[in-house]
């Protein structure tokens, strides 16, 4: 396989706010593996929560340049097997991942869904994210792109107050996300005032390693709870069936759709709802988490309409929520620079 590395910093729309950081660029990193005159594309975005940037995943990649060119590229849980043994982080693992599978599904000729024997026939929608603002600025925001589910971002002393405000302005389904801002005694006195503002789940509430305290969350709260920074990896998903309702999956955290796929199945297992998460990915990653719809309960795809531009082309996300797969074999990825 011949392997290319592209550097990018995509600019949002808006300055997007959570709890603990700010931002109005994302770097990102895309992967380009070649074969046989077909081209995959893979992405994962730099982090500072988990000290992840494109120099730290160009230089994991590139060390190991020689062994992926010299690789016999076979089948993308291969490919990932191989990864594994070596020291990467697993961002890194996971835009190589994805162009593995992106490059697989245009060397058969389908769509990644296809292979795996699923049907796009009915999937969810994903939600569009409003990042925390002033409350006029996050009013302004739905109005710029009425959608009929939201994610609300939260983690001030406000929180309450905010959801009314926006309730006030649309019908639409509410999510709310503390990206673990609150401690246990807010999340179920939120919960309880949430619910009668027509929230439907509560994602990753407290600290992702506040195990106790999820617990009396679980036990108490009038909404469901996902995990998000408490489900990382497929070892995590066994021990969030006991203090969650459902996971919120990503790519970038664990490594791809390999592990992805692993954890969906093991979820369901355990009974949990399954989401899968974006950053604030091009299409080039927004495009791999769509192959996997079929299999989610939810889903937050949003990070590309984010975005005052995009880098590539590939699944279209309508204003009423549909996707439009494209006709390319793979994820469906051309990329654009």
């Amino acid at each position: 396989m011949e392997i290319t590395l592209k550097k990018h910093q995509l600019e949002l729309k808006h300055t997007f706010n959570i709890s603990r950081e700010s931002h109005d660029f994302q770097d990102t990193l895309i992967v380009c593996l070649s074969l046989n005159g077909k081209t995959g594309y893979g992405e994962a975005t730099s982090n500072p929560y988990y000290n992840i940037t494109l120099d730290s995943m160009t230089r994991e990649i590139l060390t190991i340049e020689d062994r992926i060119k010299n690789f016999e590229y076979s089948t993308p849980e291969a490919f990932h097997e191989f990864l594994t043994k070596e020291n990467l982080s697993n961002f890194a693992i996971c835009a190589l991942d994805l162009a593995a599978h992106d490059l697989y599904g245009k060397l058969q000729g389908k769509p990644l869904f296809e292979i795996w024997g699923t049907n796009t026939d009915k999937y969810p929608i994903t939600n569009y994210t409003i990042g925390i603002d002033t409350i006029e600025k996050m009013v302004a925001k739905m109005q710029e792109q009425p959608w009929p589910l939201y994610k609300i971002k939260l983690g001030t002393d406000r929180d309450v107050a905010i959801v009314q405000a926006l309730r006030k302005h649309t019908d639409a389904t509410f999510r709310v996300d503390a990206n673990c801002a609150w401690t246990p005694e807010e999340a179920i006195e939120n919960s309880h005032q949430l619910k009668e503002l027509g929230v439907e789940f509560i994602e990753q509430p407290l600290k992702a390693d506040n195990w106790e305290g999820m617990k009396k969350v679980l036990t108490e709260s009038a909404l469901p709870v996902i995990a998000d920074e408490s489900c990382i990896v497929e070892s995590d998903v066994e021990k969030c069936k006991d203090y969650f309702h459902g996971i919120n999956i990503k790519l970038t955290k664990c490594g791809g759709l390999t592990p992805a796929l692993r954890m969906i199945e093991k979820g369901r297992s355990f009974g949990l709802k399954v989401m899968v998460g974006c950053m604030t990915e091009s299409t080039v990653g927004i495009s791999a988490i769509a192959q996997l719809l079929p299999q989610l309960d939810y889903v937050d795809m949003d990070g590309a309409m984010l975005l005052k531009g995009d880098i590539a082309t590939g699944v279209v996300i309508e204003d009423n929520g549909k996707v439009i797969f494209p006709k390319i074999p793979g994820s469906g990825i051309t990329l654009n620079i």
